[in-house]
């Protein structure tokens, strides 16, 4: 794992020749070693079908190709940092919520409509993050952030966990998600709160849970 939390606002990563990482642009606040910086145009890991993909899907946060032999240090806005271990699953999570990834990790984005349909696609609207959502995949580790601190909360079969749309940061595995609401469609017509909605997470996996109802 390239990251160590400094504490919970920051993140070291090490840098070693012959491997990379991403970054958000801007995210870097310090660093030691010969450690290059150049704005990423391919998409990452995944190329120019990927970066085409996470433009069309307004996925398009800047990021940065971070090369070299070094130790960096990343933050940005003073939010909370979470740092995810993946192990050949897939991470689902909101572009501008990535500070810094693995290079080895392949970077897709998901059209959410295709997880609960139509519900799918109210959920887009409803939390103001739009209708896809980026996918890391593979091994390696990613650092998210989040308003308040996170929580990974278990999803297992039979045992689903219901979030809060806007406290929902992530989630990795065999999960689905669908939009419930006990109010009917005509009342859900033009409500921009979260507030009458549940996003419902079932299958096996995690699910991350920020501890505000604040957008990045």
């Amino acid at each position: 794992m390239p990251f160590r939390e400094v504490n919970s606002k920051m993140i070291e990563a090490t840098v070693v020749p012959g491997q990379r990482l991403f970054s958000q642009r801007g995210a870097m606040l310090a660093y030691r070693g010969d450690v290059t910086f150049t704005p990423n145009t391919t998409g990452g890991q995944g190329g120019l079908m990927s970066m085409i993909g996470r433009r069309v899907a307004g996925e398009a946060t800047p990021l940065m190709t971070v090369e070299g032999s070094g130790t960096v240090m990343f933050g940005h806005g003073g939010h909370h940092i979470q740092v995810v271990a993946l192990t050949g699953d897939t991470l689902y999570v909101e572009a501008d919520r990535l500070l810094a990834f693995d290079g080895t990790l392949e970077q897709g984005t998901m059209f959410m409509g295709s997880q609960g349909g139509v519900m799918g696609m109210v959920r887009g609207q409803v939390t103001g993050q739009g209708l896809f959502t980026t996918t890391l995949r593979g091994h390696g580790s990613v650092a998210v952030m989040a308003h308040g601190g996170v929580i990974e909360l278990p999803i297992s079969p039979g045992r689903p966990v219901h979030v809060d749309p806007q406290a929902y940061v992530a989630h990795h595995g065999d999960v689905r998600n669908k939009l419930s609401t006990a109010l009917g469609w005509r009342d859900m017509v033009g409500r921009g709160s979260g507030e009458a909605f549940q996003l419902e997470l079932s299958g096996s996996g995690a699910v991350y849970v920020q501890a505000s109802e604040e957008k990045l």
